[in-house]
């Protein structure tokens, strides 16, 4: 398989997943969650944020999650900070990749940050100049790169100075969030091609909701034009809060069927993914939101146990 065909998954499970979640979900949980991820072949795992539990109160034991961590050799564990004690927590935490989080919406930056976007990316210098300093490697995401749940469609250009932006500060990537998942194939490309007047491909990544059905179509949509790295959630974790009936990320286990589909390698064992799926589902008492794993676990009950991934493999 060429180098071309192999994509990146940046499984956000355990910090976005979780974090909107309203019982409280224990440390132990979250560490097996992740530990599950990495042997099902997961390479980069966002483990927690280092937000205040004022905001955030799934993430309280941030702390714990970092020092219980058993780290694998050839996985990371970015963390999401949303200022520099937040960072200065995270590097005293043992982290080596940290996210930052901006906006495309200045409706949205004023709500959720409480400013402007200008003003936010003011912010971030000096978490880029602490970061560099202990070695720390930045991921930026922006929200709302198709629509705001507060002043509407998105102008692609908006996104455009926003991700660039982020590249000027520092960013070795940059996700783009599709927060309230209004996105089309169509507005996606859109979207995507002014974006990569300013930032190449090979540095963005994916990050699209499923609030109406659209972000299979819409990672297929970037994936046909050259994009690589994609983020999801294991089961369909998190949802928006500012999307009324939003069902939360894509499922982990649909883009990798899709993949597997495209004959692209994610280095994800589909298998190992559903049954975690079904676990992690089992745990927070529902149903998995991944429509290939309700599909797969089905079949496996109906089978009395799967024989082998040959009944796995997308036709």
């Amino acid at each position: 398989m060429h180098s071309e065909d192999k994509v990146r998954i940046v499984e956000v499970g355990p910090r976005d997943g979780l974090q909107n979640e309203s019982r409280h979900i224990r440390t132990d949980i979250k560490l097996e969650l992740i530990e599950r991820l990495e042997r099902s072949g997961l390479t980069c795992i966002e483990a927690t944020a280092f937000v205040s539990p004022k905001w955030v109160p799934q993430m309280v034991d941030h702390s714990e999650i970092m020092a219980r961590l058993t780290r694998k050799p050839g996985v990371s564990y970015p963390v999401l900070v949303p200022n520099l004690k937040g960072l200065e927590a995270a590097i005293a935490g043992g982290a080596s990749e940290v996210a930052v989080f901006a906006a495309a919406s200045e409706a949205f930056s004023q709500r959720n940050i409480n400013c402007s976007i200008a003003e936010s990316l003011n912010r971030f210098a000096p978490i880029f100049d602490a970061a560099r300093r202990e070695g720390v490697s930045v991921r930026g995401y922006v929200s709302c790169v198709v629509g705001c749940p507060y002043e509407g469609p998105v102008s692609p250009q908006r996104v455009r100075d926003v991700a660039g932006a982020l590249l000027d500060l520092g960013c070795h990537e940059v996700s783009l969030g599709d927060t309230i998942g209004v996105g089309t194939p169509a507005s996606i490309v859109r979207m995507l091609e002014a974006v990569t007047g300013r930032v190449p491909m090979s540095r963005l990544a994916g990050h699209y909701h499923d609030t109406y059905g659209m972000a299979v179509a819409n990672v297929h949509a970037s994936y046909v034009s050259g994009m690589r790295t994609f983020d999801a959630s294991v089961s369909g974790l998190g949802g928006c809060p500012y999307a009324a009936g939003a069902s939360g990320n894509v499922a982990t286990e649909d883009v990798v069927y899709l993949m597997q589909g495209l004959g692209a390698d994610t280095g994800v064992d589909l298998d190992s993914l559903v049954e975690t799926s079904g676990w992690i589902s089992d745990a927070l008492d529902r149903t998995p939101a991944s429509r290939v794993a309700r599909a797969l676990l089905a079949k496996r009950e109906k089978a009395g146990g799967l024989r082998g991934n040959q009944d796995l493999r997308p036709v």
